[in-house]
This record gives C-alpha cells, structure tokens and sequence, in this order.
C-alpha cells in the first residue's frame, strides 16, 4: 500500500510542476489565476496522502486549513484581476 501513496505523491508533485509552466507560460490572466487553485488543491491532496501514509491525523487539520486558504487567495486574485471593488466615476464629457 506504501508503494501506492508513494505513486500518487509523485504524480501530485508532476501536477504541481505542471501547474508552475502554466503560471510562467499562461497565455490568459484566467491561467494564471487558476494555477494557485490548483497549487491549494494539491497540497491539500498531498497532505491527506502524507497524513495517511505517515500515519499521522495533525496533518489533516492542516489539509482543511490549506483548502480554507486556497479558496481565500482565490476570491482575491479574482477581486484583484477582474477589478470587483469600487470603480471611479467619471466626470461629465
């Protein structure tokens, strides 16, 4: 079972490198905007297979906090790209 943890880690870690060459290569800001979702959903996926393969339950808590975050830095990125806070008015033409 060990062996089989271990395949998914790497194949996590192959997930998150090709997430990096989306980040450096993105042709949209929507790429690049989706690759740190993407960098929170595998480290959530990485630290639920580390805590199961190292047996040890803190790191799940740790997982549900990561995902909290993720989601947080997201709705950011988002407000910060698409412009969803206050817009100015323009004077009269």
């Amino acid at each position: 079972m060990s062996a089989l943890l271990d395949a998914f880690l790497l194949l996590l870690v192959l997930t998150v490198v090709a997430g990096l060459w989306r980040v450096v290569r993105g042709p949209t800001d929507a790429d690049r905007l989706l690759a740190p979702q993407l960098f929170g959903t595998t480290g959530v996926a990485a630290l639920l297979v580390a805590a199961d393969r190292l047996e040890a339950p803190a790191l799940r808590d740790v997982a549900l906090l990561l995902a909290l975050l993720a989601v947080v830095t997201s709705a950011a990125f988002a407000v910060r790209l698409w412009g969803g806070g206050a817009r100015e008015e323009e004077g009269p033409p």
